[in-house]
């Protein structure tokens, strides 16, 4: 990277991580990003991570995780964890999406992996998601994993790690292409859908997943799983 680079990439760094600097200033030492990974797939779970960075070791290229290539994220993944005071990933399950719905499936993870970090954050910065978690005072962002570093951070933390997830499911359910799309509704994706009917993996309350047969349940899926395997 040329010195030109480096000085665009410093100023953008600070540009991104200005949000943070503020709180630091008005008295939060430990500020954590809060974002999810997943949410609008069709399979899969919803995955979410927590993040406080240190303050002073802020990684150049950190952005929205959609923002990068596969490698670029997995690079930074590893740096991210690498010099962050906390970091905690969780996911919850597409049974459970089913179950509760996605907005509260992606609350539920957001909260326990906010929950997970040691030490505790003094603040949370959100992206997009109201959340509530005792003792931590919450502030969502809209489109916040461009405007806080810490969000970024946790955006990239979670896409690797759904990713990651979704790579292995493939292993079980190659029919499906999982590692290619995984788990959005590409063209490939609704043509297996078409073709073999939803794995217990999928999202039956989503309506691309049974868009004429809403409401008849998991036990489809199972089946559909057993032929599958």
């Amino acid at each position: 990277m040329s010195l030109v680079h480096l000085g665009v990439e410093s100023f953008r760094l600070r540009l991104v991580a200005a949000l943070e600097s503020e709180l630091s200033h008005a008295g939060y030492d430990r500020i954590a990003g809060v974002d999810e990974a997943g949410r609008g797939c069709l399979a899969g779970p919803v995955v979410a991570a927590a993040v406080v960075p240190h303050p002073d070791r802020l990684i150049p290229g950190v952005t929205d995780s959609k923002k990068l290539s596969a490698s670029r994220r997995e690079w930074l993944a590893d740096r991210i964890r690498e010099t962050s005071l906390s970091w905690k990933v969780v996911a919850v399950s597409a049974e459970v999406i089913d179950r509760v719905n996605i907005l509260e499936a992606t609350k539920r993870a957001m909260s326990r992996a906010l929950a997970g970090l040691v030490p505790r954050p003094e603040i949370a910065l959100i992206d997009a998601v109201p959340l509530k978690v005792p003792g931590v005072p919450c502030l969502p962002l809209v489109r916040g994993d461009y405007i806080s570093y810490a969000i970024a951070s946790a955006s990239i933390l979670a896409k690797v790690r759904r990713d990651e997830m979704m790579t292995q499911l493939d292993r079980d359910y190659p029919q499906y292409g999982f590692a290619a799309h995984k788990g959005y509704a590409a063209a490939t994706h609704l043509s297996a859908l078409r073709e073999f009917g939803p794995s217990v993996q999928h999202r039956l309350t989503f309506h691309s997943v049974l868009p004429s047969r809403r409401g008849q349940g998991r036990d489809r899926a199972r089946r559909s799983d057993a032929r599958g395997a």
